[in-house]
């Protein structure tokens, strides 16, 4: 670990080579894995109380991690955004450790050991998390963590444009404004799945979307994974929330 002067630098000018807001969450997402020493790192951001989306992430694995969050509706960053605090996890297979049960089985079947989130600070509102993952548990060192708060402040700055445009989340759900912005996060298929359920099923966005994960739940699949089979029409849920299972196809690039 470096000096905190050095390590926010570090940390800083993996962002400034960046041409998008979405191209400087994921370099510093990755710089995280690079100078704080963890196997993983992504950016949520958290709207009302929910995940909305991965913006910015160092790869694969640090997708999931965010996607199953989603999916579950619970997890480490929604509770750092909630409570406005750090929420540390040494160890996910502690006996002791009870919250979360669908993410806690999930993550670890991902091969996710110990998982730190921190919330994201704009104009004294917590709008996301920094979610930090290692394979192995154990705590973070004092340095570390000091690091990871560094990369939790400059995350703030590629969520600002997306967050000063007031997204409509209704509204973008069946593509009318704030389509754009959504456009920029991982998860804008299930959007577009969740709209194409509210026309067949007559239901509204809420009700869509606790479906669509209802579904997701059901069937040891992801969010994204039920929304590229709806969007694909693979996959066409009725009205009391059956469907085939579609083959799991995955989206996630490295």
């Amino acid at each position: 670990m470096q000096g905190s002067d050095a390590l926010r630098a570090g940390l800083g000018s993996a962002m400034t080579a960046a041409g998008t807001p979405l191209e400087a969450a994921n370099q510093l997402c990755r710089a995280c894995v690079e100078f704080l020493h963890v196997d993983g790192a992504s950016v949520s951001l958290i709207h009302d109380g929910a995940s909305r989306g991965t913006f910015g992430s160092s790869g694969r694995m640090s997708r999931r991690l965010d996607e199953l969050q989603f999916t579950f509706g619970e997890g480490p960053c929604l509770d750092a955004v909630r409570a406005g605090g750090l929420v540390l996890v040494e160890d996910l297979n502690d006996v002791a450790e009870v919250r979360w049960p669908a993410f806690r089985d999930a993550a670890l079947d991902a091969g996710i050991s110990a998982v730190f989130a921190l919330p994201i600070l704009i104009a004294s509102a917590h709008v996301g998390a920094l979610d930090l993952f290692n394979r192995r548990p154990g705590p973070l060192s004092d340095p570390v963590l000091a690091g990871a708060l560094l990369a939790a402040e400059l995350a703030a700055l590629p969520l600002l444009d997306l967050m000063t445009a007031h997204v409509d989340w209704d509204s973008a759900a069946q593509g009318d404004d704030g389509w754009e912005q959504l456009a920029s996060l991982e998860r804008v298929e299930v959007y577009q799945a969740t709209g194409m359920l509210m026309a067949a099923l007559n239901v509204s966005p809420s009700e869509a979307l606790a479906r669509l994960r209802g579904y997701a739940y059901a069937h040891s699949m992801t969010a994204s994974e039920v929304a590229w089979a709806i969007v694909e029409r693979r996959l066409t849920l009725h009205s009391d929330g059956a469907g085939p299972a579609p083959g799991h196809t995955t989206r996630d690039g490295a």
